[in-house]
């Protein structure tokens, strides 16, 4: 085993909870709490601090929709990193403010081993949190906060990234999460055969053990045992925010959370004195986008990135699915996690159990970091069982942009290197996808659609469809009558005729 080889020696979450607006954690401070928990982790605890060089800090939702950063009610931290390493006692020499996506907790996780390797940076801080539900609680409350927070000293902020949907598209609904990953869902069901109410009940049976796990994760924020049956049903608590997705299928961002991960060389980890217990290896990561646009997208059932990706990292750890004995997939809706365990060849009710927090809808959704809390929580499982691997899957935008960590407490062998992502995603890039319009005209047959919600109320009908006479794509709404969304809900509407008119740039399907 080479020194430059990288390593995790820490990791910490924090929760909080329960804790009035005026005295509650701005998102850096919760960031801290969690950055200070992963710190006495490595077990040399606040000594390590000012050993960090690198500091990155996974883009909060506030930040995550303008570029330049649009205002905030309560203000902000203006230079993220160095707000958190105020905080705990770092200066680090890099300071980054990530970019969007549930993605980027593994990929920098990815990006900083490689550099730990090549010897560009020397120990590493990834943290990430959010503070949604003292904001949420503020306002409604009309409580005044002051988070506005400025640190000297230099920033590497990487900004938004790559837009995830066209205005177009914008313009008819998609690029919202709760209105496209429904979108996916009932591509699913057409294309495993089930009927809405069948593939409901499935739907609930794939998370009940998920709030089994939220249950007993003293982290969650959401830990409330309900049945498949429970999941499944339709009620005021449980309305449908956008079919088929009830209430209690659709990720909760209302949290306080945060987490963090520590990192540094098996060398350096020996020079600071971090006891090799405390050691767990990247023994294979991969990341791949899909075609970004959901428009451009080869089919709505399937996820080539996560095929692709998943493949890399498995390759590079020499493992493969029947290896892995901890999983923790990304699960922002149920799409997200059928569509992953396809793509793996994993099924729904695996034994090995598919998350290891409880998932997005039940142990929380912290906007862009959910997934860091994912590797947080299986570090202390892996170092318990050092002959264990764990698979953690991380997921950007509607099912956008992928990436995928392999770990364990087993030494790495050899010389690590990872393949560079970019060799691969021409890969996806060139699949054949169909065209696509933002002008149809006439006969039409749905492809994909869903119906959404305004407080358990449908208010608007998407369609992606297919023209009869090219097979072009085209995105447009229905009209907005009541008994027609009504028949959306209830009657099965993949491979229903209709006509698609637009005018003014916006297209109205009319079902026949």
């Amino acid at each position: 085993m080479e020194d430059s080889t990288p390593i995790l020696v820490g990791a910490g979450q924090f929760t909080e909870k329960d804790v009035p607006p005026a005295q509650a954690h701005p998102p850096m401070g919760i960031a801290a709490e969690a950055a200070k928990a992963a710190l006495a982790d490595t077990g040399i605890g606040d000594n390590l601090a000012a050993s960090i060089d690198t500091l990155v800090v996974i883009r909060i939702i506030p930040d995550s929709y303008n570029r330049p950063r649009g205002p905030n009610p309560f203000g902000r931290a203006d230079n993220p990193p160095r707000a958190v390493a105020r905080r705990i006692g770092a200066n680090p020499l890099n300071a980054i403010y990530g970019n969007v996506g549930g993605n980027t907790p593994q990929k920098y996780i990815s990006e900083m081993a490689q550099r730990i390797n090549e010897g560009d940076v020397d120990v590493v801080l990834i943290v990430g949190s959010e503070a949604m539900k003292t904001a949420q609680l503020a306002l409604r409350n009309n409580i005044d906060m002051d988070w506005q927070e400025q640190d000297a000293g230099s920033q590497e902020d990487r900004g938004i990234g790559v837009r995830l949907s066209t205005p177009h598209e914008f313009a008819h609904g998609l690029g919202i999460p709760i209105q496209t990953y429904p979108l996916f869902e009932n591509a699913l069901r057409g294309q495993k055969g089930s009927s809405i109410a069948e593939h409901l009940l499935s739907m609930g049976a794939l998370f009940e053990p998920f709030t089994e796990v939220a249950a007993n994760n003293p982290f969650a924020y959401y830990g409330t045992v309900r049945s498949a049956e429970e999941l499944a049903t339709v009620t005021p608590e449980n309305r449908f925010i956008g079919f088929p997705y009830p209430k209690w299928m659709n990720a909760m961002n209302g949290v306080n959370q945060g987490a963090a991960v520590v990192m540094t060389s098996v060398g350096k980890a020996k020079a600071l004195g971090i006891d090799p217990s405390k050691w767990v290896y990247l023994h294979g990561c991969g990341e791949a986008n899909e075609k970004i646009m959901v428009s451009e997208r080869v089919n709505y059932h399937s996820s080539p990135a996560i095929r692709v990706n998943t493949a890399k990292a498995f390759a590079m750890a020499d493992k493969t699915l029947a290896d892995m004995d901890y999983i923790d997939l990304y699960s922002c809706f149920p799409s997200a996690v059928e569509i992953a365990c396809d793509e793996l060849g994993l099924a729904y009710d695996d034994p090995r159990g598919l998350t290891v927090t409880g998932g997005l809808p039940f142990f929380g959704g912290p906007g862009n970091n959910y997934s860091m809390h994912g590797i947080a929580t299986m570090l202390p499982m892996l170092r318990n069982n050092p002959a264990a691997f764990g698979l953690v899957t991380a997921n950007g935008g509607y099912l956008s942009k992928h990436a995928t960590g392999i770990y364990s407490a087993q030494p790495w062998r050899g010389h690590w290197q990872r393949e560079a992502p970019a060799s691969y995603q021409a890969e996806i890039d060139d699949m054949q996808s169909p065209l696509f319009t933002e002008t149809p005209d006439g006969p039409a047959t749905v492809e994909t659609y869903t119906v959404c919600f305004n407080k358990g109320v449908p208010e608007q009908g998407i369609i992606i469809g297919r023209l009869d006479a090219s097979g072009v794509r085209f995105v447009a709404n229905t009209p907005n009558d009541a008994a027609l969304l009504q028949t959306l809900i209830e009657v099965e509407q993949l491979g229903r005729p209709g006509n698609v008119r637009s005018s003014q740039g916006l297209n109205t399907f009319t079902p026949t």
